[in-house]
């Protein structure tokens, strides 16, 4: 794989079973440009084991006053000068080609994973932890797999030293021989605890960039009601004990630096004085010496990559670690087993009993906003899996869930195991969650409360897979967004006015939240789904543009099914069939108007009445009876109840 041929078509299918095994398989995907790397490392590493020996030789030869010697020996030196260049360039550019594409792969299933989980990955996993995955860690993982086929070159390099030495001057070779595993294992008993170290440093690091951005996404706010000292407290806290958990992890590196420079130098020194000692006995030649010692101390550059991969797997394993985190949540537990198709019919919930017929417009009422996106969300199909996996008491993902999602089971260890999944949300009769992603997302298109504008042209917001059977402008009409028109013209410097050419930036922010909402709302339109779930979106609008515009999604969606999950009258009176959800439950279905009149809880949720408001009507129903006067005492408790 190149980088040219980047990104690559399939990523493939990972190994999320625990870090280590991720990162065995990444490098096993790598295996032709680890071979590479692997084999241009070889050539550099033996041209530079060759140099001594050359050396030894060009050495003996001006002992020995051989001319044709010395000039064999500078031919020698020149052809390695060559294959070290040579070898140490491509090492370089493929052990380079291995981090980005490695890096590339993981960056690919993190945009899968997103991709497929959509909304839900945010409340399964923190949004900071998500950044910290997709930029830092994906860079550490590369680091490793780019580390190890360097490092398989320097480790089989210096075996070939070593047995070459020993076979050329056993006498020094075999001091060599020995001391060399010595020196290369000596730091292991170390390497435990800095790993620890390191781990704690990324974690603290992860927990400070997961604060860093709530913090920032919720700035507006933090101003709004004077807590940015606090946060920036919160967060200067944060990244001390970051600071204070480097240092730590510095020191132990800095140990098996030290350690590995001077432990090659107390070898060096007995080696030179060992050497010396057996040329002055006349048991070795000089330039035998000058060979032997040229060697040792060039194989103290490949003794370097044990201590960089030792560093590089401390780093990767726990940023793998958080990697499977992300790539091991799923979608559903059920796989797929409905070809690709995009059902037609009736949109139906069997946990909550919510029926939305085709072609008609169904508001739903829910007291609990939560509630409200729990189940816009499993309309769409995008409902949470339940993995069945045991888990620590406490933990798991049965654990500060909606009751109506099961509670699970206790095993006698004391472990939780996860519910049972729920029942599929269904489509004309076809379960959402046994469709292929792309059929269920083409099928039910499901609008969040806060949706996100990306960067970029209107032109390019309204550029979506559609139908093609609503055009944009007729999308931007519905949504009444001819004033969001006018500002974006206004703001054109560079297009002649076009509103179209106008650059959005991100996530809307130049725009008020009505402005966004509505934009939002036309690109859900502009899709044309055969189903549309939108949750709350008139929420951020006046009640004026909030009439026109349940007016206007009513009338570019006749004959299309709508879900709206909203509280407000003036869209409610419009939907052909509203819904009360209380409890998780459907417990009134009906026009807009009868439920107003006969149902206190509908009333009280649309109305917004408070528990007094409440017991007040109750008491007057009571009082004012069809065939009879209010007693005294009947007033007497109205008034006290009011």
């Amino acid at each position: 794989m190149q980088i040219r041929d980047l990104p690559y078509s399939d990523p493939g299918d990972p190994d999320v079973r625990s870090g280590p095994r991720f990162l065995y398989w990444l490098g096993r995907n790598q295996l032709t440009g680890q071979l590479k790397s692997l084999s241009w490392g070889l050539m550099h590493q033996c041209a530079i084991a060759g140099l001594p020996l050359v050396v030894g030789l060009a050495v003996q030869a001006v002992i020995d006053g051989s001319r044709r010697g010395l000039a064999q020996a500078g031919a020698l030196i020149l052809v390695l000068g060559i294959l070290i260049a040579v070898g140490d360039t491509m090492l370089h550019r493929t052990a380079v080609t291995n981090w980005i594409t490695a890096a590339a792969r993981v960056q690919q299933l993190l945009a899968r994973k997103t991709a497929e989980l959509g909304s839900a990955l945010t409340r399964r996993v923190a949004a900071g932890e998500v950044v910290a995955v997709s930029t830092g860690d994906v860079e550490k993982i590369g680091w490793f797999v780019e580390a190890l086929s360097r490092f398989a070159a320097a480790a089989t390099a210096l075996v070939l030293i070593c047995v070459g030495l020993v076979l050329y001057l056993p006498s020094l070779g075999v001091l060599v021989a020995i001391a060399m595993p010595v020196l290369a294992l000596t730091v292991l008993p170390l390497l435990p605890r800095a790993t620890r170290r390191a781990d704690i440093q990324r974690e603290k690091a992860g927990k400070a960039t997961e604060l860093a951005s709530d913090t920032v996404a919720g700035l507006r706010v933090l101003r709004g009601i004077g807590g940015e000292e606090l946060f920036l407290g919160r967060y200067r806290r944060a990244s001390q004990e970051v600071r204070e958990a480097a240092v730590g992890s510095a020191r132990m590196w800095a140990l098996i630096s030290a350690i590995q420079v001077f432990l090659p130098g107390v070898l060096l020194i007995s080696l030179v004085w060992y050497g010396a000692a057996l040329a002055r006995d006349g048991r070795i030649d000089v330039g035998q010496l000058v060979t032997v010692y040229s060697a040792a101390t060039l194989m103290l550059f490949p003794l370097r990559h044990f201590e960089e991969i030792a560093m590089a797997y401390s780093f990767s394993r726990p940023s793998a670690q958080r990697a499977v985190r992300v790539l091991s949540l799923e979608r559903s537990t059920r796989p797929s087993t409905i070809d690709a198709m995009v059902p037609e019919g009736d949109l139906y919930d069997p946990v909550t009993g919510l029926f939305a017929a085709r072609g008609q417009f169904t508001a739903v009422v829910c007291g609990d906003p939560d509630e409200a996106g729990r189940l816009a969300e499993r309309l769409g199909g995008h409902a949470e899996a339940e993995t069945g996996a045991e888990t620590a008491p406490g933990t798991g993902p049965d654990v500060g869930k909606d009751p109506a999602a099961g509670a699970g089971t206790t095993t006698d260890d004391g472990k939780r195991t996860a519910p049972a999944p729920l029942p599929s949300v269904l489509l004309g009769g076809v379960p959402l969650d046994e469709l292929p992603l792309d059929s269920a997302r083409t099928a039910v298109l499901v609008q969040d409360k806060d949706p996100v504008l990306l960067s970029g042209t209107l032109r390019e917001l309204l550029d979506v897979p559609s139908s093609g059977a609503v055009s944009p402008g007729d999308a931007l009409d519905a949504a009444q967004c001819g004033d969001v028109l006018d500002a974006l013209a206004q703001a054109s410097l560079d297009t002649g006015g076009d509103p179209m050419r106008t650059r959005i930036t991100e996530r809307g922010r130049s725009l008020s939240g009505g402005q966004r909402q509505r934009l939002a709302l036309a690109r859900s339109l502009v899709t044309d789904p055969e189903a549309l779930v939108l949750d709350e979106p008139t929420s951020a609008v006046d009640s004026h543009t909030e009439a026109r515009v349940a007016a206007g999604i009513r009338r570019l969606r006749r004959g299309r099914t709508t879900v709206a999950f909203a509280s407000s009258p003036l869209l409610l009176d419009l939907a052909d069939r509203v819904v009360l959800v209380h409890g998780g439950t459907v417990v009134a279905a009906g026009a807009h108007r009868d439920l107003l009149r006969d149902e206190p809880l509908y009333r009280a949720v649309v109305t917004r009445e408070t528990d007094d408001d409440i017991a007040a009507s109750a008491a007057q129903d009571e009082l004012v009876g069809a065939d009879a006067s209010p007693s005294a005492e009947a007033i007497e408790e109205f008034e006290e109840r009011a």
